[in-house]
């Protein structure tokens, strides 16, 4: 457990987190609430169930890009919260974005996304898994 919430104070660690924490959540809103042209759950499952995506994964799929945003930003359990959104980013390359390539899909010439996106995210998720929370975070006060 003291590895779970064990950080420094690192600052850097503090941008990683709010800048995840900011790409991610607009996703989130897609997939939860059907903000941002999003479908909402009903939808999202939906979607998720025609890719193949077993309900139950499709939900902690939601669940991580909806609720972890909220965790990255007070620095509460990071360190999970990364783990699940670099599992979901994994998830979206294999399922649906290898197909396509590695570039996104800058001048619409293609039927969809490619991976470099999730790329970048992942490489975040993976500086917070190791570094933990940083700067300011509940983590941190938690591990004193």
């Amino acid at each position: 457990m003291e590895w779970l919430f064990a950080t420094d104070t690192s600052l850097a660690q503090l941008v990683l987190r709010l800048t995840l924490a900011v790409v991610i959540f607009p996703h989130g809103t897609q997939k939860a609430l059907g903000w941002f042209g999003g479908y909402g759950v009903k939808g999202t499952l939906a979607s998720f169930a025609q890719s193949g995506f077993p309900a139950p994964l499709g939900a902690l799929a939601i669940a991580a890009e909806f609720l972890g945003p909220f965790g990255l930003v007070l620095g509460l359990l990071t360190r999970v919260t990364a783990f699940g959104i670099a599992c979901v980013m994994l998830g979206a390359i294999f399922k649906v974005h290898t197909q396509h390539g590695f570039f996104m899909n800058w001048f619409g010439n293609q039927k969809g996304e490619g991976f470099e996106y999730h790329l970048l995210v992942i490489g975040i998720a993976i500086a917070l898994l190791i570094g933990g929370a940083g700067a300011w975070s509940l983590d941190g006060l938690l591990a004193r």
